[in-house]
């Protein structure tokens, strides 16, 4: 398979960028429809693939990103001399979880769930790029939400919210060992 000039192109761009970018942008810059974008995304995603570039093209939500395959995570930290990121906490986690479900959410809305102070814990996400401000509330005060970002999407290994396992509710969750209890004493 080759690549058009236009394919290239779009390679060219989401090299030189190093930041996502939206379909939408893409589809300005080539004059033509989102889904004209996603196909040719694909495409280039494919042709990666098949030479078996170092480099790889990831769909984060309707946003594209070039970013070097795992396999060679290990020489371009030492090359670029990166130091490895330091793992997130159980808050963190249960914060992102948190957010990740409800998005966008209050950071009181965090906290009511949580049942503690969440401030220090948002700030640091935000300050990692795994949350950001998505707008204010139309209440006294005009409360921040938070959403994740594409950063988030890239760290997790997702395309878009929408990847997130499904998460049991515990009442649905005792219900169900109840039963079985209940027919394993039949």
């Amino acid at each position: 398979m080759k690549l058009t000039k236009t394919e290239k192109a779009a390679v060219a761009i989401l090299f030189a960028s190093g930041e996502p970018i939206p379909a939408a942008r893409l589809a300005q810059v080539f004059d033509c429809d989102e889904a004209a974008v996603h196909w040719m995304m694909r495409r280039v995603m494919d042709y990666l693939e098949e030479e078996e570039s170092p480099l790889q093209v990831l769909q984060l939500d309707t946003q594209y990103q070039m970013t070097t395959r795992e396999a060679y995570q290990e020489p371009v930290k030492k090359a670029l001399e990166i130091k490895k990121n330091q793992p997130l906490s159980q808050a963190a986690m249960e914060v992102l979880a948190i957010v990740a479900y409800n998005q966008p959410v209050t950071k009181s809305f965090v906290e009511q769930i949580r049942g503690v102070d969440s401030s220090s814990t948002i700030n640091l996400l935000v300050e990692r790029g795994l949350l950001e401000e998505q707008g204010r509330l139309e209440l006294p005060g005009r409360p921040v939400c938070y959403g994740t970002t594409p950063h988030f999407l890239r760290c997790f290994g997702l395309s878009s919210i929408g990847e997130l396992p499904v998460v049991q509710d515990s009442g649905q969750e005792e219900a169900e060992v109840e039963g079985q209890v209940r027919i394993g004493e039949s």
